[in-house]
């Protein structure tokens, strides 16, 4: 296995790993107690795409119920931003990053969907997901002056501390936060009827031998391939299903009955882990150093490798991934130094911005 440190060379690694639901923590009459997601809030555009102002000249037909009748062939020429159009979501965002801006904040440049303002001894850190924005900061009364400018300018529906983000739950403990997906997990077995079904230890056989061409093909591969896409959503906060699910993809576009058998495991290993996600502690080091990992020639039908990575920021997971590489190499070595290069460039683009997670870090502290 090939290891890459940097900022620290004498730090030991923790391997990746699912951990159980602990209890909240909770106060002598039964209320949670304040922790991190106490400084972290949650707000909501209600009618979000419909504030992005357009620089092109776009034009559409006259909405029914809103026909002139004097004018009925005439066409509306567009002011603003409206559903379903393409140049929406664009226009939208720029909507919004003009407004940081001009109020302070700088955009992260690793990141475009992360806002950073830092003002003396005042830290704000804004995430920004569509029509879903996340705020954090340091001083409880800094916060409200940005708060009160973004309700002045658009629609704002306050969602108070968070504890639901884009399907993640986020769980206050006594010495953090849990990310956990078990909501999505639940539906996702309820929809494919396998909320009952026996649990298994593992997401794959050990001994799977998987290939294009093995057993009879689906007659139908709908099922699968929603199988497979809801599983790609699952490892936000699931590590521990990245390599199987990585492995299914490739097969999204001509299933068999055993990829189908492989992707019913993981189900299973589901049913049985669904409340596991990542723990994020407030007592950690902030330090970053990553793992990579490569099989040779793994892949039976065209004999490509697999490489995988982990990158972590004290003893917490931040980033993660398997995948095929593109081309068949003539030695393990080869796999494996293509593996650390892959690793190489996710660190390098993390301390584009570890600044700015090293200061968050110490906010949560």
């Amino acid at each position: 296995m090939a290891r890459i440190l940097t900022l620290e060379d004498q730090l030991g690694g923790v391997r990746p790993r699912a951990l159980p639901h602990p209890e909240p923590a909770r106060g002598a009459r039964g209320q949670p107690l304040d922790s991190i997601t106490s400084r972290v809030e949650c707000f909501i555009f209600p009618v979000v795409l419909c504030f992005g102002t357009l620089n092109d000249d776009v034009y559409m037909s006259q909405p029914p119920g809103f026909i002139d009748r004097d004018k009925p062939s005439f066409v509306c020429k567009l002011q603003k931003a409206i559903y379903g159009l393409k140049q929406a979501p664009r226009a939208w965002y720029k909507e919004l990053c003009s407004f940081f801006l001009a109020t302070g904040f700088i955009n992260a440049l690793s990141d475009t969907s992360l806002f950073i303002l830092l003002h003396g001894d005042t830290s704000i850190y804004l995430l920004v997901y569509v029509d879903d924005i996340i705020i954090t900061r340091n001083q409880p009364t800094a916060i409200r002056k940005y708060i009160d400018m973004l309700a002045s300018r658009f629609s704002l529906k306050d969602l108070g501390n968070l504890s639901y983000f884009i399907g993640v739950e986020v769980t206050k403990t006594k010495t953090g936060i849990l990310l956990t997906q078990e909501r999505y997990i639940t539906d996702l077995l309820t929809r494919h009827m396998m909320q009952d079904v026996k649990p298994v230890s593992t997401p794959m056989s050990s001994t799977a031998k998987l290939s294009l061409h093995s057993e009879s093909k689906l007659d139908d591969a709908t099922r699968y391939r929603k199988v497979i896409g809801s599983l790609q959503y699952l490892m936000l906060t699931r590590s521990d299903i990245v390599y199987s699910v990585n492995k299914l993809s490739r097969y999204m576009h001509c299933p068999t009955t055993e990829h189908w058998q492989a992707a019913k495991r993981i189900l299973r290993y589901l049913g049985g882990t669904r409340s596991h996600g990542i723990h994020y502690s407030r007592n950690n080091v902030s330090s970053l150093h990553a793992y990579s990992d490569a099989d040779w020639g793994g892949d039976r039908d065209d004999f490509s490798s697999t490489g995988g990575y982990i990158v972590y920021l004290g003893s917490h997971p931040i980033l993660w991934s398997s995948k095929k590489q593109k081309f068949a190499v003539k030695s393990s070595t080869e796999a494996e130094y293509k593996s650390v290069s892959s690793t190489a460039s996710e660190v390098q683009w993390v301390t584009l911005f570890y600044p700015s997670l090293e200061s968050l870090f110490y906010l949560f502290r």
